[in-house]
Parts: structure tokens; C-alpha cells; sequence
């Protein structure tokens, strides 16, 4: 059998590909998740697997230790084999703000992932849209820039006006 992977990538100390059993060996959380499917219904899925926020802390997230709050904006982007892509914000994940329990499912009820690879989990999602099935990539991102202000809109005054 062929294990799937998942590169770990962008702002960290050690990015990593890592496989089911890799996943396999953090501390395991279970999740009973029930989430709304636009194309099935609603469904009821026993996960379980390491936290996302433990398997990046881990790979060393390029926080600048200087910048107070600098976690903040950082992004974390997820893909799964058919393509599909969710966001997420470092502070959904980080204990200090929303600390939610965003799982890399390595089974589902019951049933390993090796081949499939793993999945993304958002209990506290009542819709499914985020749930990544056989991801393939993680990217964490604290790079993107924000540069200047932003341009006034045509017709509006600008909010720093004299």
C-alpha cells in the first residue's frame, strides 16, 4: 500500500512531509462530528487524530518573538487531493484566543488513512465546507504584507483628511 503525504510548508523551522503513521504517533483526539453536507445531507463521523495546532507548533511557526501578538497574521491554507481548499487563522487554533480543536483526522470511524491520507476536522463547524478530505498541503503564512494604507474610495473622504 502506498501512504499518502502532506507537506508542511511556508514560515516554519521545520517543514516536514509526514504521513498517516507519522500523524499517528502525537496524542490522539477523538471528535464526534456531525456537519451539514451540501450534496448528502447531515453526517455523523467518529475522527480521530492529532491536533493541527500541536503537529504546527511543532514545525516552528517563523513568529517573530520582538512583534507583540505576531501570531496573529499568520494564515494557515489546507489542500486535499480533489482540490478543495480551506483558510484558517493561527488564533482559531492557538489556546491563548479560540483554541478550537481543529483535528487532522488519521481515522474515520474506525478505519485508518493511510492510503486516503489525512483529514481536516472542524467540529465547531456546522457546515462541512472546511472538512478537507486527503490533504496534501499545509502552508503556514506570516508573509503577505498589508504595505501602506489603503487608497480612499472614489467619491468618500478620506479618513485621515486635515
Amino acid at each position: 500500500m502506498t501512504l499518502a503525504e502532506l507537506a508542511l510548508t511556508g514560515d516554519l523551522v521545520r517543514p516536514a512531509r509526514l504521513t498517516v503513521p507519522d500523524l499517528s504517533a502525537w496524542p490522539q483526539h477523538r471528535a464526534d462530528v456531525s456537519f451539514e453536507c451540501a450534496t448528502s445531507g447531515i453526517q455523523h463521523h467518529r475522527f480521530s487524530g492529532p491536533r493541527l495546532y500541536d503537529v504546527l507548533a511543532d514545525a516552528g511557526p517563523g513568529f517573530d518573538p520582538v512583534r507583540r501578538k505576531d501570531r496573529l497574521r499568520f494564515l494557515i491554507a489546507v489542500t486535499g487531493t480533489d482540490g478543495h481548499h480551506a483558510l484558517l487563522s493561527w488564533a482559531e487554533i492557538d489556546p491563548d484566543f479560540a483554541d478550537a480543536p481543529v483535528l487532522l483526522a488519521v481515522t474515520i470511524d474506525g478505519t485508518p488513512l493511510d492510503a486516503a491520507g489525512p483529514q481536516l476536522v472542524l467540529p465547531q463547524d456546522r457546515c462541512g465546507a472546511r472538512h478537507i478530505s486527503g490533504i496534501t498541503a499545509i502552508r503556514v503564512d506570516g508573509g503577505y504584507g498589508f504595505g501602506g494604507p489603503a487608497p480612499a474610495t472614489p467619491g468618500r473622504a478620506s479618513a485621515a483628511a486635515p
